[in-house]
């Protein structure tokens, strides 16, 4: 038995023991005992809360308020958990400091050869749609770590061949089609931001009062983000589109069923292209569109997208 599993089987075999001998493990796993005083060490170093107790009848004791609990999990509950950490495959970075590969090891040193048997065949025949990103975001935890502290950042943002420098308090960290952003609140012009993560290509947390907190921050930030000058929408589509949005949508939009499906927001000054293209996605299931200048820009998108194809 490698280290590895031998440590990975000694966590189970002690977290269910208030206290344990140096001849328990030297006995269960036939080693001596010089390997299992390093394979303590080694617990230890894992988290593992042992403490020893010295003198004559000496022993270890595992902490009560220990890391582990004895769970059982059902299969369907191992099927679930194992494929809810599949999906970060599909990310490049995440705010974790981990390996899926190592995690993945881990998970499957608790199962049974029979259920490791198992999550490989349904492996084969049940897949999730994902969409890998080659961009690192190397900063994820550090945002993170911000977030939970309720601090303000200096941070580098690469856009556009250009860099530039913010002070921001984020509040949200969110990941669409393998891509993360973080959504924080632009201290010098208390404007509403959202950055896309693998462009931040410095961060540092400043040690001072933040202004506000994440509660404060989350309840706000749709009327954060709404700009004095915004603009109202209201798009009709046929009920069948409903997909369509349920798949892919923002904050700023919401849709009604009734009589007629609508969706409903606005939109701030200077987002009328991305709103347009957005809605080309419907195509012919759109009925009408509101404000005017909202058409009028989704014609102008789709006639310029029609001289493109018509050069190629």
């Amino acid at each position: 038995m490698k280290k590895s599993e031998r440590l990975n089987d000694m966590i189970r075999y002690l977290n269910g023991r208030e206290f344990f001998n140096l001849s328990d493990l030297m006995d269960k796993y036939n080693i001596s005992k010089s390997t299992a005083l390093r394979d303590i060490s080694s617990l230890e170093e894992l988290g593992m809360p042992i403490f020893a107790e010295h003198g004559r009848h000496g022993r270890y004791g595992i902490l009560k308020n220990r890391l582990l609990s004895p769970i059982i999990f059902t299969m369907d509950e191992v099927y679930a958990l194992y494929f809810a950490m599949l999906t970060l495959e599909a990310y490049q970075s995440t705010p974790f400091h981990l390996s899926v590969n190592q995690l993945n090891e881990k998970f499957e040193n608790c199962l049974s050869k029979e259920q490791i048997k198992q999550i490989h065949n349904m492996k084969k025949v049940l897949q999730f749609e994902m969409y890998p990103h080659h961009h690192v975001s190397r900063f994820l935890d550090k945002i993170l770590k911000s977030i939970l502290n309720e601090s303000s950042c200096k941070i580098q943002y690469a856009k556009n061949n250009q860099e530039k420098s913010y002070q921001v308090q984020f509040f949200k960290i969110s990941a669409k089609f393998g891509q993360w952003y973080a959504a924080g609140i632009e201290l010098k012009t208390n404007q509403h931001r959202v950055f896309r993560c693998d462009r931040i290509t410095f961060i540092e947390e400043e040690d001072i009062q933040s202004r506000f907190s994440i509660d404060e921050l989350v309840s706000r930030s749709l009327e954060i983000y709404r700009s004095e000058n915004s603009i109202d929408f209201e798009v009709e589509i046929l009920e069948q589109a409903k997909d369509i949005f349920y798949k892919e949508h923002y904050p700023t939009m919401k849709i009604e069923s009734g009589d007629k499906t609508v969706i409903k927001g606005f939109y701030n000054p200077g987002e009328e292209e991305f709103l347009a293209d957005y809605f080309m996605r419907y195509g012919h299931d759109v009925m009408s569109v509101k404000p005017e200048s909202l058409k009028q820009m989704i014609q102008d998108r789709v006639g310029n997208l029609l001289n493109h194809y018509q050069k190629i």
